[in-house]
């Protein structure tokens, strides 16, 4: 037996007429029909006496009255309880690059102390600006562009891009490394790269070809596969972990700022001080 069960038998007993009855309720007269068939059935007995022009109470309709009732009014003192709560906050809606280390978002988050929940989201840098642009995230961290000047926007930091290998690797002491010194070697394409294509060309105009051992957009599993030796790869420095090692590539110049961009109504969420830039800046320098 649910609660509408009882509203509706109560708007019934009320009104005396299922006509009325229904228009109070604001459903139609059989789906009232049905649904005091379906009481009945749950009750097991008759709760309503029908003629054309009303309908009267039985025995033991008479009986439920008193406690439907009593529900009734239970129920509206629950809602009561609620009527002044606080509204939730909405989440803070955070969109991400992939190639943001998974631990500077982990500590981002863990040293957020802002009111409003965070929800994150993860894209590349033109999904999070169309997000950004059509109002489904409130803020982005991503790599900065001459044109965010234009826009509320905070740098956090800049790095380049190394080659990363297994610290046990050969070659893991050199202080730089030529194109061809990593001739031979396996490659691990990190397929979340902003700089993937630059890379690609970057490699074919030095006359290095190599061989592959995995391609994936999965940062922390390439990553993993270069600790465990099966190949190097070239990745912003912060990507950098226990077992792995960042040598630079003589020529192999790119660099990037990683920062905030918010939505223009939201100036605010990158204003220094604010509990997510503290936040950003603690896990990101």
């Amino acid at each position: 037996m649910k609660r509408a069960h009882l509203r509706q038998f109560l708007a019934l007993v009320e009104t005396g007429n299922f006509t009325r009855a229904a228009e109070r309720l604001g459903v139609a007269q059989p789906t009232l029909s049905s649904a005091i068939a379906e009481l009945e059935r749950l009750a097991g007995t008759r709760l309503f006496m029908r003629d054309k022009r009303q309908v009267r109470l039985t025995e033991a309709g008479a009986r439920l009255v008193t406690h439907a009732r009593a529900i009734e009014r239970e129920f509206r003192a629950a809602e009561a309880v609620f009527a002044d709560a606080p509204v939730p906050l909405s989440p803070l809606r955070l969109g991400m690059l992939p190639s943001v280390a998974t631990h500077m978002i982990s500590g981002m988050v863990r040293g957020f102390t802002g009111p409003q929940p965070l929800m994150l989201s993860e894209g590349t840098d033109a999904e999070l600006r169309r997000k950004l642009g059509e109002g489904q995230v409130d803020v982005i961290i991503t790599i900065l562009r001459p044109e965010d000047t234009d826009r509320p926007s905070l740098a956090l930091m800049e790095e380049g891009y190394r080659l990363l290998m297994p610290e046990g690797h050969a070659l893991a002491g050199a202080a730089l490394l030529d194109a061809r010194d990593v001739a031979a070697e396996t490659m691990i394409a990190r397929r979340s790269c902003e700089i993937l294509g630059e890379t690609s060309r970057w490699f074919t105009q030095r006359g290095v070809r190599p061989p592959f051992f995995l391609r994936s957009s999965n940062d922390d599993r390439c990553i993993e596969m270069v600790r465990a030796g099966m190949g190097v790869t070239t990745a912003p420095q912060s990507l950098v972990r226990e077992g792995v090692v960042a040598v630079p590539l003589a020529e192999y110049d790119f660099r990037r700022t990683l920062g905030l961009v918010a939505a223009r109504e939201r100036p605010d969420l990158v204003d220094e001080g604010s509990a997510l830039v503290e936040a950003a800046r603690a896990a990101l320098n």
